[in-house]
């Protein structure tokens, strides 16, 4: 068997984990973990101690341990190593039935209970060996998130892709947790984080303090997405029906699949009625739009609905040089500018670009955009015909205006390209 022992937290080692220390062969953990632990178990001196680095050097060396028939194999990790942590790679690798796995406090536990918050309505998402703007766009979508941090993914990098894009967030900065002499819990800004040097941090809780204590009782921990979509024109604040209605909004929220974790674009968004929904499924979403008095009723929407959009005041294709690179793209307008605002979202689109038009004129110039930057595109011309009264308690059906809702999507193999990198 291979013992998984879960530290670092503060809480203290049980008389069974200091007995499997005690018979160790090969102890296995971060530096900080193998001092503390071998010297509160006594672990043998003739234990072998390995510092954990990369992590398939460290499993061949237990796997050698194994074949060579030696026992008392211990791993040391954070907190609880089932939550994002060593357990799955010691499973993949050795079976689950070769582990036993002893978990600690978990560090988001820890952290939340620090500043005296529940968490289980929070989002937590790793950025330790993973592309950080994950992380960023969740935070910039939830109210209360916290993140695992890694080498060039703590902080001061999270700090600095927040410090533009989400300034009403505070970051809860919880360094060497459980250590009685050197565990520290700051609150600060995003600028104030991205200004400093860190030492080695487990997690960073980001947090909308006016939200962070949510009034509602959870009955589901995971992030849950709306009950319903496509909502009614009525539902949203809009001028002079310059909306995307609810027929045209369904299918684009089919083709844009926004999720947490995302980034997405509403671009001439009018009232923001489809960033709004983006952003009810959990995606980080920014609404572009030329009209100062239309900023302001995406703001009033994004309020109404209890979500965060970023409301940008500018004209694409311009303005968008400013934002970061999105998964996804909705075009509600554009006007004779459309084909080069195609271009640049296009260019810039990780995963797919939807466009609504009413005008036949400019499809083909739309389909080549997205052919010209490597989308395969498709789309569909959508009539719809509502249910209306009519006199004498009987109904007619009154046809909606045509629109065409065209797409492009960049193939999977490109996709995965971009993951990697």
């Amino acid at each position: 068997m291979i013992t998984v022992i879960g530290t670092g937290t503060g809480v203290p080692l049980s008389v069974r984990d200091g007995e499997a220390l005690a018979a160790a062969t090969l102890v296995v953990g971060a530096r900080r973990h193998l001092t503390a632990a071998c010297r509160a178990a006594d672990a043998p001196a003739d234990a072998q101690q390995l510092v954990l680095g990369p992590l398939a050097p460290a499993l061949d060396v237990i796997g050698k341990k194994l074949a060579g028939g030696a026992a008392g194999v211990v791993v040391l990790a954070s907190g609880d190593p089932g939550f994002f942590g060593i357990v799955r790679a010691l499973a993949e690798r050795f079976g689950a039935d070769a582990l036993d796995v002893r978990p600690g406090a978990p560090s988001v536990a820890v952290a939340f209970a620090r500043i005296g918050l529940p968490w289980d309505d929070a989002v937590v998402v790793s950025a330790h060996g993973r592309d950080l703007r994950t992380a960023v766009n969740v935070c910039r979508a939830h109210p209360k998130t916290a993140v695992l941090t890694g080498p060039g993914s703590g902080p001061a990098e999270l700090g600095a892709e927040l410090a533009y894009r989400a300034t009403e967030r505070t970051l809860v900065v919880a360094t060497a947790l459980g250590d009685p002499e050197h565990e520290r819990i700051e609150r600060m800004s995003p600028a104030e984080a991205a200004a400093r040097e860190w030492d080695a941090v487990s997690v960073v809780l980001c947090l909308d303090e006016r939200r962070a204590l949510s009034p509602a009782q959870r009955t589901v921990s995971v992030p849950v997405g709306p009950d319903r979509w496509a909502l009614s024109e009525g539902e949203f604040e809009h001028r002079d029906s310059m909306i995307t209605k609810f027929e045209v909004r369904a299918l684009a929220l089919a083709r844009l699949g926004p999720r947490t974790g995302d980034l997405v674009w509403d671009i001439g968004a009018g009232s923001g009625s489809v960033a709004v929904e983006c952003a009810r499924f959990g995606a980080a979403a920014v609404a572009v739009e030329k009209t100062s008095d239309g900023v302001e009723r995406i703001r009033a929407n994004a309020a109404a609905h209890g979500v965060d959009v970023r409301a940008v005041h500018g004209a694409a294709p311009t303005v968008l040089s400013h934002l970061a690179d999105p998964d996804a793209v909705f075009i509600g307008g554009g006007g004779a500018e459309l084909p080069a605002i195609v271009t640049a979202c296009a260019r810039r689109a990780r995963r797919t670009v939807v466009i609504a038009l009413a005008a036949l004129d400019r499809v083909a110039a739309v389909r080549a955009a997205l052919a010209a930057a490597g989308l395969v595109s498709d789309g569909v011309l959508l009539h719809s015909s509502r249910l209306a009264p009519l006199p004498g308690d009987v109904t007619r059906l009154a046809a909606a205006n045509p629109v065409f809702l065209l797409w492009g999507d960049r193939p999977a193999d490109s996709v995965n390209e971009g993951a990697i990198q």
